[in-house]
């Protein structure tokens, strides 16, 4: 069999699987099981605990959440990260988030046999990069990129740990301040706008995840989908379709109607 005609055979057996998977989602309507392109295995049990959620989280695919952590509402964990909670408990509050490849550990105790969880609250942002390892993180805090917060250190509310930083095992940063260096050590008292700034940036964070939770759970007919749309904008005006009087499916880009002047 020459290499055409095999290659016209694959061509009609494709056409034919495609033809009949079509016809098979559309008899299973709504029910229909939806592949999405990303497969990873980002929420992970350990030990007969699984991670809880609240709603409105995002979870990017590449990320770990193990073991016993809970997520609050509005919360996102970004692309790398990861946070284990295996050999004690991990709590995280509403619209906090875990930026691209933070490390958020716990451990089982210190020296004088205390527990040690992580406990971090709402509106919080763990830049990029950063480690907390067995500490309590209060509300509305920043830990800027690449900073360290170590076993037992307590960042208290509406306070800044500058990126790079290193707040060492049993550090207290009181409310309000901002603190930098490694070791870190005070640098100043956090301005009333700063303040504001940090419970905003969490917010625009909520909303960003929303719709990075959006591409993520596209399936691989919407992703051709605006692939298409994508090419389609390359060589049309955008604007040539409205003054042709041509309407379009948006998804599929086919013609609906023509206006009769044209």
């Amino acid at each position: 069999m020459t290499s055409s005609l095999v290659r016209a055979l694959g061509s009609t057996l494709r056409g034919l699987g495609k033809a009949f998977e079509g016809l098979g989602t559309a008899v299973e309507g709504s029910s229909a099981f939806k592949e999405t392109l990303n497969k990873a295995q980002a929420l992970q049990a350990f030990a007969g605990k699984r991670p809880v959620l609240g709603s409105n989280v995002f979870v990017a695919p590449n990320s770990s959440v193990v073991g016993d952590v809970k997520l609050g509402s509005g919360s996102s964990v970004w692309y790398g990260a990861v946070i284990r909670g295996d050999v004690n408990s991990v709590s995280i509050g509403d619209k906090t988030n875990v930026q691209d490849n933070a490390l958020i550990h716990v451990a089982r105790h210190n020296p004088a046999g205390q527990a040690l969880p992580t406990r971090i609250g709402s509106s919080v942002t763990i830049g990029p990069g950063a480690t907390i390892h067995a500490a309590t993180i209060e509300d509305c805090v920043v830990v800027g990129m690449g900073a360290t917060v170590m076993d037992g250190a307590k960042v208290e509310s509406r306070s800044v740990v500058a990126a790079g930083a290193l707040v060492t095992p049993g550090t207290v940063i009181p409310t309000g301040q901002v603190w930098a260096g490694s070791p870190a050590k005070f640098l100043r008292n956090l301005m009333e706008d700063e303040a504001e700034f940090v419970r905003a940036a969490a917010d625009s964070y909520t909303q960003l995840a929303a719709l990075h939770a959006e591409e993520n759970a596209k399936s691989f007919e919407e992703v051709e989908a605006d692939k298409a749309r994508r090419a389609d904008r390359l060589t049309r005006d955008p604007d040539h379709d409205q003054q042709q009087g041509v309407a379009r499916d948006w998804t599929t880009r086919e013609i609906l109607k023509v206006a009769d002047s044209t």
